[in-house]
């Protein structure tokens, strides 16, 4: 099973916003020049001119509460003070709350949080089956961090607010819609300026492995596996996911339909990729065992033994690691690149 609903193969496509927020202030340099004053012979002789000097960027500084925000849905969200309880409903948004130091405000989260470890001791209140209201209830939580796309059920989603917590709903569609949800969870819960440095480090990062990926000048042809225990599960249409291939150096082999993960062996025989990336090696997938399905032989990837695991979990969570799995999609399918690079 994937790490994150974004990938599970009966999931609808994630919506998100594309915007991602600024960190940088424009510095305005103004120049003036003194009149001109009579020189000994007649003629005009300027003064000196005076340059102001740049001012230093102001530190970004959390908005003030009570605070109301937009979430991915485009829900109206009201933050009547700090959150103290904050409940999570997905992995990668208990990730974002510990990278953004607010782990100790975390009163629950999913019996499927396995980063960092101390995330996982929390109670459980969620997981792929459903939302336990009752307990959100009872551990008197004051936000709620969820998922879209059916991720999580947008009953309990409505259930919850007509109870009066605030519930923000995140659902990225595309890498700069992962770091701008860093970002609105980190208005959300207090951290803002610790969201944004995170977002601009993880940039940074992204273009550092993109850019080393283009130089390596070539763009294979790449299938992630998602699963294949019934039926074929890739990367859906202009899905983010697609769009980490794209970033990783690769050319995605995709589902023709935006909504679909399920691929036919019949259009993956014809892509003929000639890199195979096994997201569900963790569940026991070898190269060995794809190797030897009927009718994956011919394929160029299988030929030439370009068929490599990865860690699925960094590569389609959604959340401050995304870096991380862009550089081991990266490798993948170009072995050259360092190990260590952007870090």
């Amino acid at each position: 099973m994937p790490a994150d609903r974004h990938l599970t193969p009966h999931s609808e496509r994630a919506k998100g916003s594309s915007i991602l927020l600024s960190l940088g202030v424009a510095i305005v340099v103004a120049a003036c020049t003194a009149g001109a004053t009579p020189g000994s012979q007649g003629t005009s002789t300027p003064s000196a001119t005076a340059v102001a000097s740049p001012s230093p960027s102001p530190e970004p500084t959390q908005p003030p509460f009570p605070l109301t925000l937009h979430d991915d849905e485009g829900t109206e969200v009201t933050l009547a003070a700090v959150p103290r309880r904050i409940v999570s409903l997905s992995p990668a948004n208990t990730e974002i709350v510990w990278a953004l130091g607010a782990g100790d405000r975390q009163a629950g989260g999913t019996d499927y949080d396995d980063f960092p470890a101390a995330a996982a001791e929390l109670p459980d209140v969620a997981s792929y089956t459903g939302v336990d209201v009752e307990r959100i209830v009872a551990l008197e939580a004051d936000l709620v961090l969820a998922a879209g796309s059916g991720f999580n059920p947008p009953e309990s989603i409505r259930r919850l607010r007509s109870l009066g917590i605030p519930v923000l709903v995140v659902d990225a569609a595309e890498v700069d819609a992962v770091l701008a949800d860093i970002e609105l969870i980190g208005r959300a819960i207090g951290e803002w300026p610790a969201a944004l440095a995170l977002s601009a480090a993880l940039r940074m990062r992204i273009e550092q492995i993109s850019a080393a990926a283009a130089r390596s000048g070539t763009t294979p042809r790449t299938f992630y596996e998602l699963d294949a225990t019934n039926g074929i599960f890739g990367p859906a249409k202009d899905s983010v996911w697609a769009q980490m291939i794209e970033l990783a150096g690769g050319v995605p082999i995709t589902t023709d339909d935006p909504n679909v993960y399920a691929i036919s062996l019949e259009r993956l025989v014809a892509a003929d990729p000639e890199i195979i990336i096994l997201g569900d090696a963790a569940y026991g997938v070898t190269p060995e065992i794809v190797a030897a399905r009927p009718g994956w032989g011919g394929m160029t990837a299988v030929r030439d033994g370009a068929i490599y695991p990865v860690d699925d979990v960094i590569v389609t969570r959604p959340g401050p690691r995304i870096a991380d799995g862009l550089l081991a999609l990266a490798r993948a399918i170009h072995p050259d690149i360092p190990a260590d690079l952007g870090l």
